[in-house]
């Protein structure tokens, strides 16, 4: 039985499974069991099997996981599958670096359009990405109705911008602006703060070296 409620942690390891299984998957990899797996990854086996018990029945006892099969329904229920229409929100050097380098596709996303206000910007094309002035982006959102935007666009700008994304429809805020967003509950924000990340590893390495010395 799947369950009703599925907490955010197991959400959130979901994409990790997904990555790795794809690896494995390019190395021609067949089938693995969930202590090869946890023991690969870092992850407990009881906890694999724990999270993909929320959506099912995985794997067979003595034989475990086809590759193939795990990635696929792993891949259904994050909805990659389900191609959603992304769009960029401020080409500069962030933005771009994304456009330039990061696979949408993969995800099930699909990106043809970024916007910007500045003029040495709009009218360029990275990566097959045209980007637009941001005055056009109200036309945009009317006719192909982007479910997700990516915000890298200057603190200032965040929160306003993010107003009228979800005035516009967008449901979905993958934000890099390092400002926590207030918008309306029904819609889904993801926040992406470097400093935490890093701040995070400063910790780690500290409290080792604390170890260490004692």
């Amino acid at each position: 039985m799947k369950k009703q409620y599925i907490s955010d942690a197991v959400i959130r390891r979901l994409p990790r499974y997904y990555r790795y299984l794809d690896e494995l998957h390019s190395r021609g990899v067949v089938r693995i069991s969930s202590s090869t797996l946890g023991r690969r990854m870092g992850v407990t086996a009881s906890q694999i099997r724990q999270d993909l018990s929320c959506f099912g029945e995985f794997g067979q006892q003595g034989y475990g996981y086809n590759i193939i099969e795990l990635r696929a329904e792993i891949g259904r229920i994050l909805g990659v599958n389900e191609p959603r229409r992304l769009i960029v929100l401020g080409a500069g050097h962030l933005g771009h670096a994304l456009l330039q380098n990061f696979d949408f596709a993969q995800g099930g996303f699909l990106l043809d359009t970024a916007f910007d206000v500045s003029p040495a910007l709009i009218g360029r094309s990275v990566n097959g990405v045209t980007i637009h002035a941001l005055g056009d982006l109200d036309a945009y959102c009317a006719v192909n109705h982007p479910a997700v935007a990516v915000l890298t666009v200057p603190r200032a700008a965040a929160q306003e911008l993010a107003e009228r994304l979800v005035a516009l429809g967008v449901r979905g805020l993958w934000n890099f602006t390092n400002v926590e967003l207030s918008v309306d509950e029904t819609v889904f924000v993801e926040n992406v703060h470097f400093a935490d990340s890093l701040l995070t590893l400063s910790y780690r390495i500290s409290k080792k070296a604390g170890v260490e010395r004692t």
